[in-house]
Order: C-alpha cells, then structure tokens, then sequence
C-alpha cells in the first residue's frame, strides 16, 4: 500500500499565483490619452455638465430668437434652427448616457472591490484550514510511526 503524502502549505503556496487587484494594474497600463479620455468622461458624465450643455443651449437660443435683431449673431431660423433639431438629442443624450455609464461603472467597480475582499478573506480562511490539516497530518504521521514501532 502506497503512502499519502501531502503537499506542504509551502508548497502549494509555490504553485499559486499571488492575487492580483485588477483595478489598480489596469490603471498603471494606461496610456496618457486613455488616463485623459477617463477624465473626460469623469468630468463630462455629470448632472453638472449636463446642465452646463442645458443652460448653454437655452441662451444660445434665446438669445438668437428674442434679442434685438441687430444684437443677434444667428438670427431665427438660420442657424438656430437646424443647430436646434440637428444636436438637441446628441447634446441632451450624450451626457445622460455618461452619466448612466459612469453610475454603471461605479456599481460594477464597487462589487469588483467587494468580491476582491471576500476572495482574499477566503483565501486567508483556506490558508488556515490547509495549516490545521497539515499539522493533523503530521500528527497522524507520528502515531502510526509510534504504533508500528510498538507493533513491530
């Protein structure tokens, strides 16, 4: 009959790849115009600057349709008109759909983070449970080693 012997923590702790926190490796590869695209984003997806682009478009508007004709530099319905209807869904939808990406983001980084933990407290967990049956094991080792001395 062959004799089991297992592995040491040690060993094992040799096999296994040391954990890794993808969050903060991904953001030491980036590059300088994706470090600026993430700022752009951070910035531009918020309820700030979607009323910036709210606030900005109004006026232009106003501005153009209401003030004195010689005052108005895009005067009704040039202009004014197609910048209207052309943009007015990409200027109101950019922002909000960045702003629903950002919270997206935001959530699925905060169960990245969540997960991160509850793997390396388990890993702690297995670690411990691995020591105490590794000491079992050396303890069983030496009581069949002191029972076939006495047996034999």
């Amino acid at each position: 009959m062959e004799k089991y012997n297992p592995k040491s923590l040690q060993e094992l702790r040799k096999q296994r790849k040391p954990i890794r926190n993808i969050n903060i490796e991904q953001k030491q590869h980036l590059s300088q115009l994706n470090k600026l695209a993430l700022w752009i984003t951070d910035h531009v997806g918020t309820m700030g600057f979607f009323i910036i682009i709210f606030i900005w478009t109004a006026s232009w508007l106003s501005w153009n349709t209401l003030a004195p004709a010689a005052l108005r530099f895009d005067p009704f319905p040039a202009f004014v008109f197609w910048l209207f209807m052309s943009n007015m869904v990409q200027i109101f939808l950019m922002p909000l759909i960045m702003i629903g990406q950002n919270l997206q983001s935001q959530h699925a980084e905060g169960r990245a983070e969540a997960d991160f933990e509850v793997n390396t407290k388990a890993e702690q967990e297995i670690e411990t449970i691995l020591m105490h049956l590794e000491n079992q094991n050396e303890m069983m080792l030496k009581i069949l080693q002191q029972s076939d001395k006495k047996s034999g």
